[in-house]
């Protein structure tokens, strides 16, 4: 099959896309980016929001993402040598919000309830549709609930998981599924963009400079950043690995609060300040100033590790399959490294069994778009796995409630 693909993931915080060979499924190239759309919030709810009161903001949250998509695939194509109209298929995998958006679809039944999708299929549209130059037709997956959307669908299509698996997307909608018979049992739990960086104080994407893991070794600490640039700021993964970090030598408490300078007994202590009238944790310092850890930051990964466990906790409960029975955990996310399982057990998302069967599949919403692209069948194979899943909203769920508010602490050490 001649000509080439385009793969996108378009996601609340980060965007992914690579240019495929069609004839061999051969990835040629990847980039990324940040989402334009986050001058309108760093969330759906806000983005949603926006867009419902303001047509103006529908229109131009539509613009942004068109042009910065179509701006990726054009360096995409500059960086392989591959003509623009060579490319033969477009495909694209978000949440629901981020699909509609893209389309200029009403949001208003995503906004309120009972949150439900225009459409629950995979769509198909012209470039010209988007506003894009070229002949490409595009494909948007399948959304099967209000937020649960085609990103989910395509990590599930890529990482094919077996019986009892439980699927996390550990993004800003915190979408996961576990599977139990032909039935894929689905919901999101709105975590926000913690854990990609995108509302920590000093937080970023995996871009040059960005610092993607930190060690406590005695009373020092170590960093890496990405390209070995000077630091500019935390990538998700990397704030998570400083909180389990600052819980093993006592700087943090299990309830989540950064102990006083004064309350700790060795040098680390002074890493601990007072800034804007809260306490923070220096990670790095120099001329241009500090990298820190705000209680603030804290309270947000709290937030969003609570409500990922007690979405689990519900599709334990609503699939039949309790945590002992599951037989494999599958991870994915746009954190700017890898995870550790174990750092999620220190935080409490995990339990010790989950460890021992997690795997972390970076990229794994757009290593599902690339495979559909080279299965070669027009897509009836995403839209069948689609039509498998069943949603269950956590909105005024008691047990999802009452797991929230027990998981927000963090595991004593």
């Amino acid at each position: 099959m001649p000509g080439y693909a385009l793969a996108m993931d378009l996601g609340t915080t980060t965007l992914a896309a690579s240019l495929m060979d069609r004839a061999t499924g051969q990835r040629l190239a990847m980039t990324g980016g940040m989402n334009p759309q986050r001058r309108f919030g760093a969330d759906v709810v806000s983005r949603l929001a926006a867009a419902v009161h303001s047509e103006e903001a529908l229109q131009e949250m539509a613009r942004l993402i068109r042009t910065e998509l179509l701006r990726l695939a054009h360096d995409l194509c500059a960086e392989s040598c591959v003509p623009w109209g060579e490319v033969k298929q477009v495909a694209i995998a978000g949440n629901p919000a981020m699909q509609h958006l893209l389309l200029k679809l009403p949001v208003k039944t995503l906004a309120f309830p009972p949150y439900r999708p225009l459409f629950t299929g995979g769509k198909r549209v012209t470039a010209g549709e988007l506003e894009w130059d070229g002949a490409a037709p595009v494909y948007l997956f399948p959304m099967p609930g209000g937020f649960v959307g085609g990103d989910t669908v395509a990590f599930l299509y890529g990482a094919r998981p077996g019986e009892a698996a439980l699927c996390l997307d550990m993004g800003t909608n915190g979408e996961m599924a576990l599977t139990a018979g032909a039935t894929i049992w689905a919901t999101s739990a709105a975590a926000g963009p913690a854990f990609e960086g995108g509302n920590l104080s000093c937080g970023m994407a995996a871009l040059p400079g960005a610092i993607t893991s930190i060690r406590i070794e005695g009373e020092r600490v170590k960093i890496a950043t990405l390209g070995n640039r000077e630091p500019v700021g935390i990538c998700g993964s990397a704030a998570i690995e400083l909180v389990t970090e600052l819980l093993a030598c006592g700087v943090l408490e299990a309830g989540g609060r950064l102990r006083t300078s004064a309350e700790i007994p060795s040098n680390l202590g002074q890493r601990v300040i007072e800034q804007e009238g809260e306490s923070a944790f220096v990670i790095h310092r120099d001329a241009r100033g500090l990298l820190l850890l705000t209680q603030r930051d804290i309270r947000q990964i709290q937030l969003a590790k609570g409500a990922i466990r007690a979405g689990m906790e519900v599709l334990a409960e609503r699939s039949g399959i309790p945590f002992p029975g599951l037989k494999e955990v599958l991870l994915t996310g746009s954190f700017g490294a890898v995870l550790r399982p174990l750092w999620l057990k220190t935080i409490g998302i995990f339990d010790a069994g989950m460890v021992q069967i997690s795997q972390f599949t970076p990229e794994g919403a757009l290593a599902g778009v690339e495979r559909a692209l080279a299965e070669h069948d027009d897509f009836a194979s995403v839209e069948r796995l689609g039509m498998r899943f069943r949603v269950v909203p956590l909105s005024g769920t008691p047990l999802f409630e009452t797991m929230f508010m027990k998981h927000m602490d963090f595991p004593q050490p």
